[in-house]
C-alpha cells in the first residue's frame, strides 16, 4: 500500500515505516504529524485518485529529527568585468518516519 501526499507544497510516494526528509515543519522532535492532503491511494492494485484530495484520507507521520542539509553553493561571474560572486545555502530539513496510511 502507497499513498501520493502533499507535504509542504511538494508531493511525495510513501509506503508505512518509510523515512524521509521534507522542509522543515512545526513540531518537536518525537512527536507526530498528520497529512490530510491526500491525492493518491493504491490498496493492492486497487486504485482511489482524488479529485483533487482524497476525503477522509490520512497519512500519520512521527518527526525524528530537524536537521540542515548539505550546503548549495551558487557561484555567479561576468566574463572579462572582474565580477565573481559566491553565495552557499543550506536548507532546513525535518526527517519524518511514515506511521500509517488510512483511507
Amino acid at each position: 500500500m502507497y499513498a501520493i501526499v502533499d507535504i509542504a507544497g511538494q508531493q511525495f510516494k510513501v509506503e508505512k515505516n518509510q523515512e524521509l526528509f521534507v522542509h522543515r515543519l512545526e513540531g518537536k522532535e518525537g512527536g507526530t504529524v498528520e497529512f490530510d492532503r491526500v491525492l493518491l491511494i493504491d490498496n493492492g492494485g486497487k486504485v482511489t485518485v482524488g479529485t483533487p484530495n482524497i476525503g477522509g484520507a490520512k497519512v500519520n507521520a512521527k518527526i525524528i529529527s530537524h536537521v540542515k542539509g548539505d550546503k548549495v553553493l551558487v557561484f555567479k561571474k561576468k566574463r572579462r568585468k572582474g565580477y565573481q560572486k559566491l553565495n552557499g545555502h543550506r536548507q532546513y530539513l525535518t526527517k519524518i518516519q511514515i506511521e500509517n496510511i488510512t483511507a
